[in-house]
């Protein structure tokens, strides 16, 4: 029987992570914030009153074993004058499933059959979330898009309303052989799973160990200066009793260049593995050089935190 994984996040950390994991013998299920607004998706959102899909979307072709065809159609986004401008075909068909299923978990389940999903995947929650973004400043910001387009830095994040979780999330953390926290925006793809005291529940009753795959840059606004020891101990701030176990770290060097490029237009630097400060918090470290360079972008190996990961659960 294959061992249980289950991954949480949102976006394109959580999408580039199971790339790599569905090549393995693994029960996967990855359950995705689904607090954006931006784009496409917040439109949708705002028509048809339903959980965002863009994030979902990206997890959808992660996780598909069809041909690359269907991949480049369902990120196709329209460039027309008309209402379509600006959406994708992934986006639109989520929400065209929804409607005919009557909610985004019959709807994923059903797009999932047609893509041959090598894992599954569930919507933290039905409702119609909005994210709430506190400021070092003390001003609130209101939405996933606009907390990432501020220019302040963010002190923590909150529900506007506390949202009904999806009851198939909380039994499959109850399962799980290993609980990941995927790389990705901390306070707006991570947390956002961290808010509900119905899976800080499940995860303290859990046998399973945390595992949290670090990031490789900062993000403006939201871990400048962040070393890994920083991102750890902010995530634990938002857990309860049960702490992260194990941090998946880079440990390889950046070439000068591309370090000078993001940090001249993104504004972000490569974060640093403080051994000393980690080893305080009892956290297991793997450590490898996880770097992929893919059209001057940074990017994860998939290939090798894969094969970590699973590495992990036969010595279990």
């Amino acid at each position: 029987m294959h061992k249980k994984v289950v991954l949480l996040g949102g976006g394109t950390g959580l999408s580039t992570l199971l790339r790599g994991l569905k090549e393995y013998p693994l029960d996967i299920t990855a359950i995705v914030s689904v607090c954006d607004d931006g784009k496409s998706t917040g439109r949708l959102r705002k028509e048809f009153n339903t959980p965002a899909v863009g994030d979902i979307r990206k997890v959808l072709v992660a996780l598909s074993e069809t041909e690359p065809l269907v991949e480049e159609l369902f990120n196709y986004r329209f460039k027309t004058t008309s209402d379509l401008n600006g959406h994708t075909v992934g986006n639109l068909l989520l929400t065209a499933m929804t409607n005919i299923t009557g909610n985004l978990s019959d709807g994923i389940e059903s797009l999932s059959k047609v893509l041959n999903l090598k894992g599954r995947i569930l919507p933290l929650t039905e409702d119609n979330v909005v994210l709430m973004g506190k400021m070092e400043d003390g001003s609130i910001v209101e939405g996933e898009h606009n907390i990432t387009l501020t220019d302040k830095n963010i002190k923590d994040v909150y529900y506007k309303q506390i949202p009904i979780i999806n009851n198939e999330v909380l039994k499959t953390i109850k399962e799980a052989d290993l609980i990941i926290l995927s790389m990705g925006s901390l306070f707006t793809s991570i947390m956002p799973n961290l808010l509900c005291k119905e899976i800080i529940k499940e995860i303290d009753e859990s046998k399973a160990k945390i595992m949290y795959v670090c990031n490789l840059m900062t993000q403006p606004g939201e871990t400048d200066n962040f070393n890994v020891s920083h991102h750890v101990k902010l995530l634990n701030k938002h857990l309860d009793k049960r702490k992260i176990d194990i941090v998946i770290a880079n440990n390889g060097k950046i070439a000068p260049n591309v370090v000078k490029r993001y940090e001249t237009l993104e504004q972000k630097d490569p974060v640093i593995l403080d051994y000393e400060n980690i080893k305080k918090l009892n956290v297991d470290i793997i450590e490898d050089d996880f770097i992929a360079i893919e059209n001057g972008t940074i990017r994860h190996d998939v290939v090798k935190l894969a094969f970590y990961i699973f590495s992990t659960l036969l010595n279990k």
